[in-house]
């Protein structure tokens, strides 16, 4: 595959100085100008001011000029206008507005942490010595930009925009409502959701495991019990542990780890989700709000609501 990573996001907010301050409280590390890295993929999202909340910019990592030549190619095909730029080409996904661009960047490889040692019946990983989940006491640091979920107006065209333009794979389906698609070795990098109006559902931040999930969310939940979205549980699609939290625009971030790897495509079948399945394997329900969002009508309306 010669895309190899979602590298960075560019979101709107009507209110950046607050929103700023909850990505630092979620582990962010600001690098001026209202941008923030994680630990081992750099700078991967920038705040800018907008009426709305919005996606403002998606960039994805390319190997080559060969790779920015198929975009190109597979674009114009379909009729969508292109720019390209020194090591770049970029175009506006036409239902949501949000501007691609994919730029030649490096690989980066994770460096391989140690494996936390669960016991578990029959298996002792961790002996006389207690868990480190429960001796950890520094804050929690994300790993990396994982996926965006992009509501949509039009699910076909944004997915036909991603796959046949962009040159994302299809990982799997939500029935009538989603398509999770990726442009690298993870699960997914974007979900396209069937939505009454193009929005920013949320972002998803990667941690080391559950622990870090938990003690992350914890944190933030701290003093500020109106972050709270949904979790703790466990994805269907990608498999991976989550918990959603708000930011203060009224964009949900996720903590998640263990998400599955697709390393050869030949050996993955992509399923079409129906109902429960869809959105968790266990955990408790979601809410209302998560599905639809409390500023959705105002969204519509083209109109920011507080939230």
């Amino acid at each position: 595959m010669g895309l190899h990573r979602l590298s960075s996001v560019v979101i709107g907010v009507p209110n950046v100085a607050e929103t700023a301050r909850y990505y630092t409280d979620f582990g962010l590390a600001p690098t001026g100008d209202d941008a923030f890295a994680t630990q081992d993929g750099g700078e991967q999202l920038r705040l800018v001011a907008s009426g709305m909340r919005r996606l403002v910019e998606m960039r994805i990592g390319a190997d080559d000029g060969d790779d920015l030549g198929r975009v190109t190619q597979r674009l114009a095909a379909m009729q969508v206008p292109t720019e390209a730029g020194e090591g770049c080409v970029a175009a506006v996904e036409p239902v949501s507005g949000v501007r691609v661009v994919v730029e030649i960047q490096p690989r980066r490889d994770q460096q391989a942490v140690a494996a936390t040692p669960y016991n578990g019946p029959g298996r002792t990983e961790r002996r006389n010595t207690r868990a480190p989940g429960v001796e950890r006491v520094g804050a929690v640091r994300p790993r990396k930009l994982g996926h965006v979920v992009l509501g949509t107006t039009d699910l076909a065209t944004t997915e036909r925009f991603f796959a046949d333009g962009i040159g994302f794979k299809l990982s799997d389906r939500i029935a009538g409502a989603g398509a999770f698609l990726r442009c690298s070795t993870d699960h997914h990098n974007l979900l396209a959701l069937a939505a009454p109006v193009p929005f920013l559902h949320h972002t998803s931040w990667q941690v080391d495991d559950v622990d870090e999930i938990g003690r992350g969310a914890a944190a933030m939940l701290e003093g500020h019990p109106e972050r709270h979205v949904w979790g703790l549980g466990r994805h269907h699609a990608g498999s991976n542990f989550f918990w959603y939290l708000k930011d203060p625009a009224g964009n949900f971030s996720e903590y998640y780890s263990d998400l599955d790897a697709i390393l050869d495509d030949q050996l993955w079948t992509p399923e079409t989700l129906e109902g429960a399945r869809g959105l968790f394997n266990w955990g408790p329900p979601p809410p209302p709000s998560f599905l639809a969002p409390d500023d959705l009508g105002a969204l519509m309306a083209g109109v920011h609501a507080a939230p």
